[in-house]
């Protein structure tokens, strides 16, 4: 016997369209189920678990496997009922769901206590069907839970047990009761006076119950009443009352057992039949066995033998076989490594190689270039008539234009090498960006362009980070966007989006309205060399600018992302998250040198052996009044130095038959104190090291801003004489 027609099993409100389909199949299962109609409970059942499987609903496969078990409980096919209730608690138990929980193990409970008499099993599963009861504060169902135990505890005979829990549902039968449990709770009563020999009562709720049913639609409890007014009845003498319950018992299960059932109980006693065929022939096969064993006894030995001759003979030749096939590639490997390890010194020697050429390149370029531009502004200043000339204009633009060519290319060669650090450095975004938007005004009035710039209020006035690397990624971008924009807007935001204890995160966002990228050619304009668009008339640079932006970007642990559209133009957008602490920005501050330039005139000694920059050198020199010697090479500055004492030595650095890190040093070792700065096309990160190594002071690569050289020179001599006072 079970109750789970009491169960009150809540469905979600909130399932998506499809799972609704298969929550109206699984309540259409269980309706058929309650109506005995197992049939159909079984097909729908069975098709709404299909759909729930497949759409990896684990509370609507739990309730399938719920109502299938019930079948089978209905059909007394327990084993196979105990085996779906247990499949489906286990993915009620995948779920949050307490209802069906609280159901299945109600279900277990029923079995265990009703039809395999094992009360201990089927009160440990009611006790968890009261604990997710409770979660859910189902009271309807604690109630039922509780009427369950009763009845299993009368059923077993054990009144003591039984009792608190017929008090509870007689004390809350008008709370927690509904005329679905009316007749069962009646019934109970019945049972519990019938054995405490109160018969009467006994009787009277006996009557009642059989009352209840007769007009409610609970038949199965109503059939169970029939039988315990039955035992009643026979312990008062009524044998044939007795008898017409039994009657009505039998009758009222019989109405409720429909063609289905009995065509079921066919198919078990065929399957029945079946195994027990099964079992006949395999006693005959048993005796078959016995009889041919002796005579088969030898040839198994004999072909044992044989077959495990046969396995230690292969795994002989296994094993004989992969001591070749090892040994061969042992050989193999040795060659391998050999020609990688070559292969490997190969390709260092060509990076090295490359890194050499990188500089050689960048130092000769460097050098006329220096010459180009000192000698324009040298004509520039001797010849103020010139000052508007667009020649001198062009030139000055095209050397420039040149040199910072010759800086991508090293500044991406440095990026592959790894040879760039991030340096904490105190800034003001705006500052930056405009400063950014004023050097590049000339560009932008060559093509007739307007630069915006709008910066978010909320970010901080002072940040902490590489200041440098960032505006090189600001220069290329924008640049990049004025090249491929004419007559156009170029804007420049930036905004904050987040903050993180004292990291800020700021987005920026380079928009312009020009030519627009192609989406075919969007993913690859970050390569190097790579110029999308070009035409044989336009000089563009190297197509590095995007590969450098990129690249640096990595270096913030930052990406960068494009959208774009032919003809309407093309937005670039990146994050940095940036350092907001105003004790470190004071500390910062306060490490900054502070540049003391006077009036008082300085004497210096210029040391280059080419003619042309020694020339534009002294210009630069003793345009700022400063008295000045020069000597084309590092001899000549030592025989000087013996003679003659100066404030500060601009030394290049690649002399013929003695370089500037030799003179320098030799120059130390005359005990010579004066500061040295070295004047040099070479890169400055390719010769720091060598250079404080030697005994320079600082490093100025050419071309240089005559401000950056002063500046250095006054910091150096005040820093010499306040030295030499202590």
């Amino acid at each position: 016997m079970s109750l789970n027609i009491f169960s009150n099993e809540s469905v979600s409100e909130n399932t998506k369209l499809p799972k609704k389909e298969i929550v109206k199949l699984t309540k259409q299962a269980s309706k058929f189920l309650r109506e005995f109609n197992f049939e159909k409970s079984f097909a729908i059942s069975r098709q709404a678990l299909q759909y729930a499987i497949d759409a990896n609903d684990d509370l609507l496969i739990a309730k399938s496997y719920n109502t299938i078990a019930g079948n089978y409980d209905e059909l007394s096919e327990y084993d196979k009922a105990i085996f779906f209730y247990k499949k489906g608690l286990y993915y009620a138990n995948r779920t949050t769901n307490d209802s069906v929980k609280n159901s299945i193990n109600n279900n277990l409970g029923n079995i265990y206590c009703f039809e395999l008499n094992q009360l201990t099993t089927g009160l440990n599963y009611y006790k968890k069907s009261l604990k997710h009861s409770a979660k859910i504060g189902d009271t309807s169902e604690i109630y039922i839970t509780k009427m369950n135990i009763a009845w299993a505890y009368l059923y077993a005979g054990n009144f003591k047990s039984g009792k608190p829990y017929l008090d509870f549902i007689n004390k809350y039968k008008n709370s927690y009761g509904d005329k679905s449990t009316e007749v069962a709770l009646n019934m109970i009563n019945g049972m519990f006076y019938t054995r405490v020999n109160e018969f009467d009562k006994a009787n009277s709720f006996f009557i009642e119950a059989i009352k209840l049913g007769n007009s409610g639609i609970e038949k199965s409890d109503l059939a169970y009443s029939h039988e315990e007014y039955a035992k009643l009845l026979v312990k008062t003498g009524k044998y044939k009352e007795a008898y017409e319950n039994l009657a009505l018992f039998n009758k009222i299960k019989k109405e409720l057992e429909d063609s289905d059932k009995l065509k079921r109980a066919k198919v078990i006693g065929v399957n029945l039949e079946l195994d027990e065929y099964k079992r006949k022939v395999d006693e005959i096969e048993i005796e078959k066995d016995l009889q041919y064993q002796s005579l088969r006894k030898s040839r198994i030995i004999v072909l044992l033998f044989i077959i495990a001759l046969s396995v230690v003979l292969l795994l002989l030749y296994t094993l004989y076989q992969n001591y070749n096939f090892k040994k061969k590639k042992n050989a193999e490997l040795v060659l391998a490594n050999g020609e990688l390890s070559i292969a490997k010194e190969k390709a260092e020697v060509a990076s090295q190689l490359k890194s050499q050429f990188v500089s050689t390149i960048s130092h000769e370029l460097r050098t006329p270039l220096y010459g180009v531009v000192g000698i324009t502004n040298m004509l520039l200043d001797e010849h103020k008539e010139l000052a508007d000339s667009p020649h001198l204009s062009s030139l000055k633009f095209s050397a420039r234009y040149l040199l910072s060519l010759v800086n991508d290319v090293l500044q991406i060669n440095k990026i592959e090498e790894n040879r760039i650090l991030l340096e904490s450095l105190t800034f003001n975004i705006t500052d930056e960006i405009n400063m950014i938007k004023n050097s590049l005004s000339f560009i932008a009035k060559s093509h007739s362009n307007v630069i915006n710039v709008v910066v978010d209020p909320a970010i901080p006035e002072f940040l902490i980070g590489d200041k440098l690397r960032f505006s090189q990624i600001i220069i290329n971008l924008v640049s990049n966007a004025l090249k491929f924009t004419n007559n156009g807007v170029i804007n420049i935001t930036a905004n904050l989006v987040k903050v993180e204890d004292k990291l800020n995160f700021i987005e920026f966002n380079i928009e312009d309205n020009g030519v627009g990228i192609a989406l075919k050619d969007q993913e690859k304009i970050f390569e190097k060399f790579v110029q999308v668009g070009r035409k044989e008339s336009d000089y563009q640079g190297t197509g590095l600018g995007l590969s450098i932006v990129k690249r640096l970007l990595e270096l913030f642990n930052s990406t960068i992302s494009l959208e774009s559209e032919i003809g309407k133009g093309t937005t670039f957008s990146f994050v940095i998250a940036f350092e907001c602490d105003p004790q470190k920005t004071n500390d910062i501050i306060n490490k900054i040198q502070v540049d003391l330039t006077s009036s008082e005139i300085f004497t210096s000694l210029i040391v280059d052996d080419n003619s042309i920059n020694q020339l534009i050198t002294k210009k630069i020199i003793e345009k700022n009044n400063y008295k000045c010697n020069t000597v084309n090479s590092g001899f000549a500055a030592l025989e000087v130095l013996e003679k003659e004492q100066f404030d500060v030595i601009l030394m290049d650095i690649n002399m013929p038959l003695m370089n500037g890190f030799e003179t320098t040093r030799r120059i130390r070792k005359m005990g010579i104190k004066t500061p040295i700065i070295a004047l040099t096309a070479f890169d400055k990160d390719e010769i720091i090291e060598e250079a404080l190594s030697a005994g320079f002071n600082d490093i100025i690569v050419k071309p240089f801003e005559s401000a950056i050289l002063f500046k250095t020179i006054n910091y150096l001599v005040y820093k010499e004489k306040e030295s030499s006072l202590l």
